[in-house]
C-alpha cells in the first residue's frame, strides 16, 4: 500500500473546493500510470484545506487512507492512523477537525461547536481545544466551594427536656384567657391601611422629636392616637358589660400589651384621650420599660377600657387577639411592609410602592356588631392614611 507523491497540485494554506485533486500519489517508476489512482488521492489529502467535508464518503476509498505526505497540515501529525483520519472527516457541526484535535476535545470534554478556530480559514487547532478546556474544568470545583461553609449553629434552649411549675402570673393569664373565651362571643375584623404618609413624617421628624422630647419616635404612638380618637366617636368599643347594663366610661384608658420574660402584661395609660403623639410616646416607652423591669404597681395594671397590642413587633402580618375581660375590644397592629399596590389619582390608577399594615380588631359580639367594628376601623384607617399628625408631635 506504499506510494510516492508524484505531484502536489495545491499550495500550502490554499483553500480549495471539495473534490479538488490536491496531490497525485503512485509508483515513481510509472509516473505516467493509470489515472485511476488520481481520484483516490483527494479523499485523503483534501482534509487540510476543506471547510465543509460533509459530502465525502471516506469509507468507500480505503486506498486513499494510506498516504502520510500531508506536509501542509499543521494539526495532523504523520503518525496519525490514515483510516481514523478518513473516518473523522464527516462532522455534523460543519466544522472540520483533524483526528488529533477531535480526540483531544473528547478527552477534555470540549464541545467543538463552541470553539473558535485560530487556524487558516477558522480551522480549529489543538491549541484552541486546550485553551477551551481550561474554563471547562472550573465548574467541577464549584459544588465543593458552595458546600464548604456550614450553616451557623442555632442556639438550643435549656428548657428542652425539662419540667417546671407554672408561675403565679402564668396561672392568672391562663385563667383570664379561658374566661374571656368562655364569657364572650368573640370574632375578628381586619382592614388594610396605607401608612406611607405616617412613615414619611416619622422619618423626617424622628431626630428632631428625640432631641426635643428625649423619646424615640416609633410607629405605635401614631396608632394609639388614631385608635383613641376613634373610640371617642364610637364609644361602644370602649364600653363594658355589667350584668344587663352597658357602661360607657367618661374617658379612654388605653391598655398596652407588653411582652415580658414573665409573660404578657397590659399596663394602662390613663386618660389617653387627652394625649398627643409626644404624650403617647412618653407614656408607652415609660410603661413598657418599667413593666419589663417589674417596677409597675397594681393600679397601673388595671382600669383599662380598650387594649392595643403590637403583634407586628414579632413580624406578624396580623393576629386575632383575644379580648381581655372586662373590655369588649382589642386592636392588633401588624408589621409594616413596603410592597406594590394600586393607587388611584387624578390621572387614573397606577402601581406604587407603599408602606402597608393590617389592623385587626377582635370584639365581643354580645355588644359590638360587625358594622360597629367596621365603622370604627374605617375611622382609624382614614386618620392614619391622612397622616396629618405633625401638629400632634409637640414640637
Amino acid at each position: 500500500m506504499a506510494g510516492t507523491v508524484l505531484e502536489i497540485k495545491v499550495a500550502e494554506d490554499e483553500t480549495v473546493e471539495v473534490g479538488t485533486v490536491v496531490a497525485i500519489v503512485g509508483d515513481a517508476a510509472a509516473a505516467g500510470g493509470s489515472s485511476d489512482d488520481a481520484p483516490e488521492a483527494p479523499a485523503q489529502e483534501e482534509a487540510p484545506k476543506t471547510e465543509a467535508p460533509k459530502q465525502e464518503a471516506p469509507k468507500e476509498e480505503p486506498k486513499a487512507e494510506e498516504p502520510k505526505a500531508e506536509a501542509p497540515k499543521e494539526d495532523a501529525p504523520k503518525e496519525d492512523a490514515p483510516k481514523e483520519e478518513s473516518a473523522s472527516l464527516p462532522d455534523t457541526s460543519g466544522i472540520y477537525v483533524t483526528p488529533l484535535v477531535r480526540k483531544l476535545a473528547a478527552e477534555h470534554a470540549v464541545d467543538l461547536s463552541s470553539v473558535s478556530g485560530s487556524g487558516v480559514g477558522g480551522r480549529i487547532r489543538k491549541q484552541d481545544v486546550l485553551e477551551a478546556a481550561k474554563p471547562a474544568a472550573a465548574p467541577a470545583s464549584e459544588p465543593a466551594a458552595q458546600q464548604s461553609a456550614p450553616a451557623a449553629p442555632h442556639e438550643v434552649s435549656e428548657l428542652r427536656g425539662t419540667t417546671e411549675k407554672m408561675s403565679r402570673l402564668r396561672k392568672v393569664i391562663s385563667v383570664r384567657m379561658v374566661e374571656a373565651l368562655q364569657t364572650m362571643a368573640q370574632l375578628t375584623t381586619v382592614v388594610e391601611v396605607d401608612v406611607t404618609k405616617v412613615a414619611k413624617l416619622r422619618a423626617a421628624k424622628k431626630d428632631e422629636f428625640q432631641a426635643s422630647t428625649g423619646q424615640k419616635l416609633t410607629y405605635l404612638p401614631f396608632f394609639a392616637k388614631a385608635a383613641v380618637e376613634a373610640l371617642q366617636q364610637f364609644p361602644k368599643l370602649n364600653a363594658r358589660i355589667e350584668d344587663d347594663q352597658i357602661v360607657y366610661p367618661a374617658g379612654e384608658n388605653l391598655a398596652i400589651a407588653v411582652d415580658t420574660p414573665r409573660g404578657l402584661l397590659t399596663p394602662v395609660i390613663k386618660d389617653a384621650g387627652d394625649l398627643d403623639i409626644a404624650g403617647f410616646a412618653g407614656g408607652i416607652n415609660d410603661l413598657a420599660a418599667r413593666t419589663r423591669d417589674n417596677k409597675v404597681g397594681p393600679d397601673e395594671l388595671s382600669g383599662g377600657t380598650f387594649t392595643l397590642t403590637n403583634t407586628g413587633s414579632a413580624g406578624a402580618l396580623f393576629d386575632t387577639p383575644i379580648v381581655p375581660v372586662p373590655n369588649v375590644a382589642i386592636l392588633g397592629v401588624g408589621t409594616i411592609v413596603k410592597r406594590p399596590v394600586v393607587v388611584s389619582g387624578p390621572e387614573g390608577d397606577a402601581i406604587a410602592i407603599r408602606s402597608m399594615v393590617y389592623l385587626a380588631i377582635s370584639y365581643d359580639h354580645r355588644l359590638v356588631d360587625g358594622a360597629d367594628a367596621g365603622r370604627y376601623l374605617s375611622a382609624v384607617k382614614r386618620r392614619l392614611e391622612e397622616g396629618a399628625f405633625e401638629a400632634d408631635l409637640g414640637l
